[in-house]
Parts: C-alpha cells; sequence; structure tokens
C-alpha cells in the first residue's frame, strides 16, 4: 500500500466516512425524497383517478340531461298537440252549436211566419168567401140569394176539397207511406182537417204523420203528397188542365 503512496489508515478514515455519508444520505436525503415522491404518485394517481370520475359523472350527468331535455320537448310537444287537437275539437263543437242554434232559429222564424201567415190568411178567409159570393151574384145573378147556406157551402168545398164530408181526391185512392202532406189555398178549419186527417190515417195507418201547409197559389181546393206520390185536386191544376184541353 505503501509502494502506491495509499495510507491504509487515511483509506479507512475515508471509506468509513463515505459510508457514514452514503447512510446519512440514504436515511435523510433519499428516504424522504422517495416519500415525497411516492406520495406524489398516489396524489397524482388519485387525482387522475378522481378526474376519470368526475369526467364519467360529468358525461352521465350530460347524458341524463339530454334525456330529460328530450322527455321535456316530447312531452311539449304533446301537450301542444293536446291542446291544439282540444282547441279544433272545441271550434268544431261551437261552430256545430252555433250552426244549429242559427237552423233552429231559422226553423222557429219560419214557423213563426208560417204561423202568422196562415193566422193571416185564416182570418181573410171569411172575407174572400164573402168576396167571392158578391162577384158570383154579380156574374149569376139574384138567384144564388135564395140559399146563402148553399152558397156558404159550395165555397167551403172550393177551398177545401171536402164535399158531403168527405175528401173528393181521395176517393178510390190506395197510398201507402208514413208521412203525408197536405196544401191549400186557404188555412183549413178544424173540423175539414179532421176530416181530412181521418181518411188519411184511415189509408196509411193511426200512427202516420200528417202536416198541413198554405199555398194561395193554388187557388182552391188541396193537394197531398205521400212521398213521391202527389194527388193534385187544386183548381190551379184543374184549370191548366181545361186550358191545355181548349188551346
Amino acid at each position: 500500500m505503501e509502494n502506491l503512496g495509499l495510507n491504509l489508515g487515511y483509506l479507512l478514515v475515508q471509506i468509513c466516512m463515505f459510508a457514514i455519508a452514503i447512510l446519512v444520505i440514504s436515511a435523510w436525503v433519499i428516504k424522504p425524497l422517495l416519500g415525497v415522491l411516492e406520495k406524489r404518485r398516489f396524489t397524482i394517481a388519485r387525482g387522475l383517478e378522481d378526474a376519470r370520475i368526475a369526467s364519467e359523472a360529468r358525461e352521465n350527468a350530460e347524458n341524463e340531461a339530454d334525456k330529460i331535455v328530450k322527455t321535456a320537448q316530447a312531452k311539449a310537444t304533446e301537450i301542444v298537440r293536446e291542446a291544439s287537437d282540444r282547441a279544433e275539437t272545441a271550434a268544431r263543437e261551437i261552430k256545430a252549436q252555433a250552426d244549429a242554434e242559427l237552423a233552429k232559429n231559422r226553423e222557429n222564424a219560419k214557423a213563426e211566419l208560417e204561423g202568422e201567415r196562415s193566422v193571416l190568411l185564416g182570418s181573410l178567409r171569411s172575407q174572400v168567401i164573402t168576396l167571392s159570393i158578391a162577384g158570383a151574384q154579380k156574374l149569376i145573378g139574384e138567384s144564388l140569394m135564395q140559399d146563402e147556406k148553399r152558397q156558404q157551402a159550395l165555397l167551403e168545398e172550393f177551398f177545401s176539397g171536402v164535399k158531403g164530408g168527405k175528401v173528393v181526391i181521395l176517393e178510390g185512392e190506395t197510398l201507402s207511406g208514413t208521412e203525408a202532406q197536405v196544401t191549400s189555398a186557404l188555412p183549413l178549419r178544424d173540423e175539414e182537417k179532421s176530416r181530412v186527417q181521418s181518411e188519411l190515417l184511415q189509408k196509411l195507418g193511426k200512427d202516420a204523420k200528417i202536416t198541413y201547409t198554405v199555398d194561395p197559389n193554388i187557388l182552391g181546393g188541396i193537394i197531398i203528397r205521400v212521398g213521391d206520390r202527389v194527388i193534385d185536386g187544386s183548381i190551379s191544376s184543374q184549370l191548366a188542365d181545361l186550358k191545355q184541353t181548349l188551346f
């Protein structure tokens, strides 16, 4: 060792000091540093895990929020559609109700006007008969004056189509149906309606419905309609037939 220029004692001291330095560095520097690094690694790993969990939670939250939004949109669309359907239904019902009310008012007004017209024509009936008698007297002379009841009866038959307690145009007729409409030039008296109704019910059945209308244009007599069947005993029809025969 001395030939190499080395002092064995000094070398041993250096080796011991180096070993001590290694032990001190390991105990006081490397070990704490490794602990810090391990703790740092653990903290970073936990942070990454927390970040992953947070990312997944955010993704789940976004998916859930998207589902909620889509569900809310679908629900809103359904509510709007239902509200629109209800509004359309209500509008149709209101329109139908208004149309029905209008039709009802129109029918009521028509019936009221028809009633007033019938009342007015009924009140004029006696005057028309009186004027007719007066006109006949002017044309024929004083012979009609001898029997006023006969005059009255002839004109009653003229306007009602009922002669001798019989509805002339129904004699020998066979009818079938459930409804009949009777049209006269002037409103029929109660006893005339009763006669006409009695004969029609005998032919159609007791459950048949009979309505009465007034049309001064037929001049006299009556027209009876049962379904498509028309029995025309009006004076206007008789005059038309007479005109066709003559000309």
